[in-house]
């Protein structure tokens, strides 16, 4: 094992964060596409850690539960009574066994979801080259207020002391340096020390910055890292802290996907999950949010208004003010505005789905259009088609649904009401206003609506003195008289 890669992190995932007021365990909430839970365990993944486990206790069941869902035979500890950070520790590691402790152990807090694989390599690599103990991961930030201040030797610049706020004197109070809560450990060292954690404290717990001061009683140094951003290490405890987090992580990810190419025209109304993926040259126009495994590939455009999840657009594609889910949008194809996309839905290349067309479980072949105020639902339509305006694909009988499938180079005609299962042949047409019930041959003509039939003088016999009355009689007068 290299002196970088730990031998295990342990998620701290225990508690019930009261303050959060919701049913929702405190660390499933979710920012950005993934809990906050997820959020640090893919952090620490980064590490390739010879073992992870997450302590977890309220709601375990509902915790370990995700966590599988996440990453599949995800290791847990089980904290029954929250007795304080050390009693977690101590649990996970009798988890583990003595065979996970050789080498460094890296304690993380599970509602952290702002702190990057990256730091977390950084303290691992000190920790090693510095042989230390344990070592702190620390921040300098603006406001020091309330968190528990690094008091370091002035000599040899190891950490002596953690003061808590309310035990600071002036001088410490200045202090901008303050503890994260994450630490890395000599793991048989941290073994050995949470057996001599006491709970003599106003709460009762066993509290794991107390082995700091037991390892350094014990001759051993502690030591610090400091993070290259103060915002990785922010706790998430209340709604207020939750949307600041989600605002900082949402900005991260912009400026990665701005780096990398992409054209984000107002990323104060631009919302991504961490999962999402762009190549260069994509433009994201404002209010559009993109979630889940969305791709958005070179010169396509998305949005403005626009709300994608688990959708594939393709090059040069254009979605406009449009929903979809689970949909894929193929190269130079063009979608909306106000379109909706529902799962199972693959446009072709250059294919259109145009305004107020709902589509759902339906393929539609390269260079063939849907271009207004249509619902095609479990269908297959071919290449080159046109679908006439106010079309109806009518694929559900009340108990089974029914596929529908329109052939290449056909034109439908207009308010058209296809009940399935039904197919059009390849090259056939079908006439404005007919509701298709029977196959269409290839190549023919379908007409399937009734005869057209004017009474004459029927307003002025059953509306008489209406506006329509009086219209049709002007109409009338004025009407060219024949010879």
């Amino acid at each position: 094992m290299s002196a970088n890669r730990p031998a295990a992190v342990v998620v701290l995932a225990a508690g019930e964060g009261t303050r959060m007021k919701s049913k929702t365990p405190k660390v499933l909430h979710q920012i950005c596409g993934r809990s906050l839970v997820g959020h640090v365990v893919s952090a620490a993944r980064e590490l390739d850690p010879a073992h992870l486990c997450v302590v977890v206790g309220h709601a375990r069941e509902q915790v370990t539960a995700h966590l599988d869902e996440l990453y599949a035979g995800t290791r847990t500890a089980i904290q029954y009574e929250q007795n304080g950070t050390g009693h977690a520790v101590r649990m996970a590691l009798e988890e583990l066994g003595a065979g996970a402790l050789d080498g460094t152990v890296v304690v993380v807090c599970g509602d952290t979801p702002l702190l990057s694989g990256e730091t977390l390599t950084a303290l691992a690599r000190t920790h090693a080259a510095d042989g230390n103990a344990v070592t702190v991961l620390t921040a300098e930030v603006p406001d020091s207020t309330g968190y528990g201040r690094i008091i370091r030797d002035p000599e040899t610049d190891a950490v002596t002391a953690i003061v808590e706020h309310k035990d600071a004197s002036d001088a410490q109070r200045a202090i901008r340096e303050i503890n994260s809560g994450v630490f890395a450990f000599d793991g048989k060292l941290l073994a050995d020390a949470l057996g001599k954690v006491r709970t003599d404290n106003s709460q009762g717990e066993e509290y794991l910055t107390d082995v700091l001061g037991i390892l350094r009683e014990a001759g051993h140094r502690v030591g610090a890292s400091v993070a290259g951003d103060h915002r990785e290490i922010l706790g998430i405890n209340n709604r207020v802290q939750l949307a600041e987090a989600r605002r900082l992580l949402n900005g991260r990810l912009l400026e990665r996907a701005m780096m990398a190419g992409v054209t984000v025209v107002d990323p104060a109304s631009v919302f991504l999950d961490v999962t999402v993926t762009f190549e260069r040259d994509a433009v994201v126009h404002p209010n559009t949010e993109l979630s889940g495994a969305t791709h958005v590939a070179e010169d396509a455009e998305v949005g403005p208004n626009s709300r994608l999840k688990d959708t594939r657009v393709g090059r040069g594609a254009r979605v406009d003010n449009t929903v979809a889910d689970r949909a894929e949008v193929g190269e130079g194809a063009s979608v909306g505005p106000y379109a909706y996309l529902r799962p199972g839905t693959l446009l072709g290349p250059r294919s259109k789905a145009g305004t107020y067309v709902e589509m759902k479980n339906a393929r539609v072949g390269e260079g063939s259009k849907v271009p207004h105020l249509s619902y095609v639902g479990d269908a297959t339509i071919g290449e080159y088609s046109n679908i006439g305006a106010a079309s109806v694909f009518v694929n559900y009988d009340g108990e089974s649904k029914h596929h529908t499938t329109i052939g290449s180079h056909c034109r439908t005609g207009s308010d058209n009401m296809f009940v399935a299962p039904v197919t059009v042949g390849d090259g056939a047409y079908t006439a404005a206003g007919s509701v298709i019930t029977k196959d269409v041959p290839p190549g023919s003509l379908a007409v399937a609506r009734g005869q057209q039939r004017n009474i004459e003088g029927w307003v002025a016999r059953k509306r008489p003195g209406s506006a329509a009355a009086q219209a049709a009689a002007t109409a009338s007068e004025q009407a060219p008289r024949e010879d």
